[in-house]
C-alpha cells in the first residue's frame, strides 16, 4: 500500500517509520480474524486493517477527528495480530506513531486528561502506587463491589532468600506488582536461589517504560528506560549473566529498548546490550529442569490451566514453554480453547475502556473454567489480577506453582 506523507512528516524517524510498515500492509484481512475488539464490535475501523487506514489518512495530512481516536483507543495493543499477519506488519509501532498524532491534534475530554495524567504520574511510582494499594486495603470494605473487585486482600509474606552466590543475575521488581502480589517476586527468588542463582535488583530502577508509552507520553517513558539502564548498566558490565524478567509486559517492553533508543547517541549499544541479556523466565528456567526436578517434593499430580499473556505469546514470541516446562514438573497443564484472544487487562486498558475489558475477562474466564481446573495459572500481574476479579477458580503466577512444589526440605518456613 502506497503512502504519500504529509509535510509535516517528511523527512521524520515517525514518517519514515510509518511508511514503510503500512507499505508492508496488502489488506488481506487475515488479522481481523483473530482481533478481540473486531470480534466484539464487528466494526471494520475497530480492527487492524481499519485502524492501518486511519492511521495512513493521518500520516498522509486528512483530518484528525475524535472519532479516530475512539477506534484508536480501543485497541489493546495485544499484538495479535502480528502473530497473525503473513506480511510481517509491525502494526504495534504504527499504532504508537498514530496515537501520537492523535494527541496533538484532538483535545481529549477533561475526564478522560484526567484520568490520563493520573495513570501516568501515578502507577508507575512504585511507592505511590503501594502506599495507595494499602490506603484503599483498610478502606476495602466500604468501597462498591468494582472497586474492591481492582483491590486484593494483601498477602502473608513467605521467606525470601538471603543467601550469595557466584551465579548472578538482574532482576526488575516492576512497579505494581510488588505492591498487587509480592509473592511473585518471592517466589522467583526462591526458585533461582535453589538454582543456585542470586538476582540483584537495583533500588534505581524502577517502571520499564510501558505504562507512560501506552500512554503516549514518549519522553518521559524513554526517561525511565534510561533509568533503567543506568541502574543495570555497572552489573553488566561486571558480566551478569542475564536481567531476569517474571512479568511478560515488562519483557515485552524491555526488549523494544533497543527500537526504542536506536537514534540516541548515549544509550542505543547500551540499550541493544540490554536487549540481548534479558530473559523471561519462561526463556530461562526449561534449561535448568534436570536441576529442578530433584528439588520438587509435591507427590500429588496438579490439574492447571494456562493463560498465555498476549505479551508473552504475541509480543515475545514465547509459545508453549511455560506449558513445556510444567509438564516436564509433572503438572497436568491444559490451556483454554481460545488461547490466543487477550483477556482484557492490556496495561490501563481495563481502566481506560471497563465494558470491552469486562467483556473481554467474562469471556476469557468462562474458557478458562470450562476446563475444570484446580488453579489458574499466568505469567503477567496484569492478566492475573483481571481474571482473579471474576474468577472463581484462584488465579496465581506459575511460578508461584513452583515454588509452593519445592522440596519441604529446601525451605523450613
Amino acid at each position: 500500500m502506497q503512502t504519500e506523507l504529509a509535510d509535516f512528516m517528511v523527512g521524520t524517524q515517525d514518517g519514515d517509520d510509518a511508511q514503510a510498515i503500512i507499505g508492508k500492509c496488502v489488506h488481506c484481512g487475515f488479522c481481523t480474524a483473530t482481533c478481540p475488539t473486531y470480534q466484539l464490535l464487528g466494526d471494520e475501523l475497530d480492527g487492524p486493517r481499519g485502524r492501518i487506514y486511519l492511521i495512513k489518512q493521518m500520516v498522509e495530512g486528512q483530518p484528525v477527528t475524535r472519532e479516530t481516536q475512539l477506534h484508536l483507543d480501543r485497541c489493546l495493543t495485544c499484538r495479535n495480530c502480528e502473530t497473525t499477519c503473513p506480511s510481517g506488519v509491525q502494526y504495534s509501532r504504527l499504532l504508537d506513531i498514530g496515537r501520537r498524532i492523535v494527541e496533538t491534534k484532538v483535545e481529549r475530554p477533561m475526564k478522560e486528561r484526567v484520568l490520563r495524567y493520573s495513570l501516568a504520574h501515578f502507577v508507575p511510582e512504585r511507592r505511590l502506587f503501594s502506599a495507595a494499594m494499602e490506603l484503599g486495603r483498610l478502606a476495602r470494605p466500604f468501597l462498591s463491589a468494582n472497586l474492591q473487585a481492582k483491590m486484593p486482600v494483601g498477602q502473608v509474606p513467605r521467606p525470601t532468600p538471603i543467601g550469595h552466590h557466584a551465579r548472578k543475575m538482574l532482576f526488575l521488581e516492576g512497579c505494581v506488582q510488588p505492591a498487587i502480589s509480592p509473592n511473585i517476586n518471592v517466589a522467583t527468588r526462591r526458585v533461582l536461589d535453589a538454582l543456585g542463582i542470586e538476582l540483584i535488583a537495583p533500588a534505581s530502577a524502577g517502571c520499564c517504560g510501558a505504562i507512560r508509552l501506552h500512554l503516549s507520553n514518549l519522553d518521559s517513558g524513554l526517561d525511565d528506560i534510561r533509568r533503567n539502564i543506568d541502574a543495570w548498566w555497572p552489573y553488566v558490565e561486571q558480566g551478569v549473566d542475564a536481567i531476569v524478567m517474571n512479568a511478560s509486559g515488562c519483557g515485552a517492553t524491555v526488549k523494544e529498548y533497543g527500537h526504542l533508543l536506536r537514534d540516541d547517541p548515549v544509550y542505543a549499544e547500551k540499550a541493544n546490550r540490554i536487549v540481548a541479556l534479558t530473559k523471561d523466565l519462561a526463556e530461562l528456567l526449561p534449561g535448568y529442569v534436570d536441576k529442578l526436578r530433584p528439588l520438587i517434593a509435591s507427590p500429588e499430580r496438579r490439574h492447571v490451566t494456562f493463560h498465555p499473556p498476549c505479551t508473552l505469546q504475541h509480543g515475545q514470541q514465547i509459545k508453549g514453554a511455560v506449558e513445556g516446562l510444567l509438564r516436564s514438573l509433572d503438572i497436568d497443564v491444559r490451556v483454554p480453547s481460545d488461547a490466543h484472544l487477550c483477556c482484557g487487562s492490556a496495561g490501563t486498558y481495563s481502566i481506560s475502556q471497563p465494558a470491552l475489558a469486562s467483556q473481554l475477562r467474562n469471556n476469557k474466564v468462562a474458557a478458562l473454567e470450562a476446563t475444570e481446573p484446580e488453579l489458574i495459572v499466568s505469567a503477567n500481574i496484569g492478566c492475573i489480577s483481571h481474571l482473579a476479579a471474576a474468577s472463581k477458580t484462584p488465579v496465581r503466577h506459575w511460578i508461584e506453582l513452583v515454588d509452593d512444589m519445592l522440596s519441604r526440605a529446601h525451605w523450613v518456613e
